[in-house]
């Protein structure tokens, strides 16, 4: 329906269907980058998508959970017809979202659809409020199951790896977003070669960078399991990490484990130490949180002890090569452990770091979206679910991203710019493209941007692509977050010493 203004405005509701929201996610992007297309949502009728709808300024129709929900602001009736066309046309595009299998009624039950086919693994999306009872019926059906929502409360994350440990099953997640089992990517993953090495990780973008390094020394991969962000805190105790190591443990393919993280708690960290030791197999340890452990260091160390040859991950200088006076350094990151790797890395040489997910609680940044009031080293992690509310994650759509550069390019307390770029399955077609602009206005306005770069040679978007186009923009660029990390404080600390 158009609206009383010049604008043209609508909601639609199709039932019967239904994506992940990695898809869905992307589908918004889509039309929302149409020309005349102020706004889109595409997303299943949460309530919490319900609530963004609204905020949004659309009128809302009655509907259930299982509806999903397509709402288009446009500038005029043509855009509007042109945005649910283009939006129809990738849903349909997608994977089959009819609710019919072979002409009869559709399994109302993970349980039921696991007996209907030959699965070993299930995949849940659906709303955290939900997924609980969604990932109870997939473990009754003997499945591993992957939670890949968010929003689940930490007593039923904990009641959930309980109950899948005596049916003997592996739970991955709840906010598991990146997986890999036998060679399939799932949620945002990377595209890995087979290998020897299978890894453990209470985090998705640490994960997917350690899968990229090892790619890039030609060493693949088995599987790699994610646990969720909080298997390691006191509270979970390790449960899925212990049963994800034992089942790499049995696996004639792993030949090395290696358990990825943020710093866990210290009694978890023990008892899961404890228990590698016991496993015959040959288990390393890649946990954040001082500046001697990085992930390009577990990379190494996990090369070097499989018999391989480590090569540097490349790296290319930018067009700009000092950071602009009376600045400071401002890192925007869509990873968050590569934003908590860079951040422990420039805090040991600068003090200091303001972010919204600060390493102390006294580093909190006020606001993430604008500078701090005086130059000061600052980190934001765009991918923070504060930051994503009514907005497509930054690994898929870039808008937030590029905005704040363009601003930063204008603030005077901008001295050095660095960023992350991740590639892989379900993130943006093209980034590179999209960071152009930025770069080359920052470069004009003498100021060194520094990339790091987180793909293999096989995923979708082509990681010698993305470096290059990059670097022809000005870009430092980097295959390690580490050393892009690194660099952009040697220039803040190079300029500082010339004043």
């Amino acid at each position: 329906m158009t609206n009383g203004s010049d604008r043209a405005r609508q909601v639609r509701v199709r039932t019967g269907s239904y994506l992940d929201s990695v898809t869905l996610m992307q589908v918004s992007r889509r039309v929302g980058s149409l020309p005349g297309v102020t706004a889109a949502l595409v997303a299943m009728a949460t309530d919490l998508n319900l609530d963004l709808a609204r905020d949004m300024g659309f009128d809302v129709p009655p509907v259930s959970p299982n509806d999903m929900l397509l709402a288009v602001d446009a500038e005029h009736d043509d855009a509007l017809a042109q945005a649910f066309a283009e939006a129809e046309a990738a849903l349909t595009a997608g994977p089959r979202t009819d609710l019919s299998l072979a002409g009869l009624p559709a399994p109302t039950t993970v349980r039921a659809a696991a007996r209907a086919s030959a699965a070993t693994v299930a995949l849940i999306s659906t709303p955290g409020e939900h997924a609980f009872s969604d990932a109870v019926d997939a473990v009754d059906a003997g499945l591993h199951t992957m939670v890949f929502s968010d929003n689940v409360p930490l007593e039923q994350e904990v009641a959930l790896k309980e109950y899948a440990a005596r049916a003997g099953v592996l739970v991955m997640g709840p906010d598991c977003g990146t997986a890999v089992i036998g060679g399939v990517g799932l949620g945002f993953a990377n595209v890995v070669r087979p290998g020897p090495v299978g890894i453990v990780a209470a985090s998705g973008t640490g994960a997917q960078h350690l899968m990229t390094l090892l790619d890039g020394a030609d060493v693949g991969v088995s599987h790699c399991l994610g646990v969720g962000g909080r298997d390691l805190s006191a509270e979970v105790a390790g449960r899925s990490t212990l049963r994800a190591m034992d089942l790499l443990a049995a696996d004639p393919e792993t030949e090395q484990i290696v358990v990825v993280s943020k710093p866990p708690a210290a009694e978890v960290e023990r008892v899961v130490r404890a228990h590698a030791a016991s496993l015959g197999k040959p288990v390393r340890f890649g946990l954040l949180g001082q500046a001697t452990t990085t992930l390009t260091d577990t990379a190494r160390e996990t090369v070097e002890a499989l018999g391989h040859p480590w090569v540097e991950p490349e790296q290319r200088t930018g067009a700009v090569t000092a950071a602009r006076a009376g600045g400071s350094l401002l890192g925007l990151f869509s990873g968050g452990t590569l934003c908590d790797e860079a951040m422990i890395l420039a805090a040991a040489e600068l003090g200091p770091v303001l972010s919204n997910i600060p390493l102390d609680p006294e580093w909190a940044l006020d606001d993430p979206l604008h500078p701090p009031a005086e130059p000061c080293p600052t980190m934001v992690d765009l991918g923070d679910d504060r930051l994503t509310r009514g907005r497509p994650h930054p690994m898929i759509d870039q808008t937030i991203r590029v905005e704040r550069l363009l601003r930063a390019v204008d603030e005077p307390g901008t001295g050095v710019l660095l960023v992350d770029v991740v590639l892989g399955l379900g993130a943006a077609a093209d980034p590179a493209a999209e960071l152009a602009e930025p770069v080359r206005k920052a470069t004009a306005a003498g100021i060194p941007v520094l990339v790091s770069v987180v793909g293999t040679r096989d995923d979708p978007q082509g990681l010698r692509r993305q470096l290059d186009s990059l670097h022809d923009a000005g870009a430092w660029v980097f295959c390690s977050n580490a050393a892009a990390a690194r660099q952009a404080v040697r220039l803040l600390r190079t300029e500082e010493a010339g004043r």
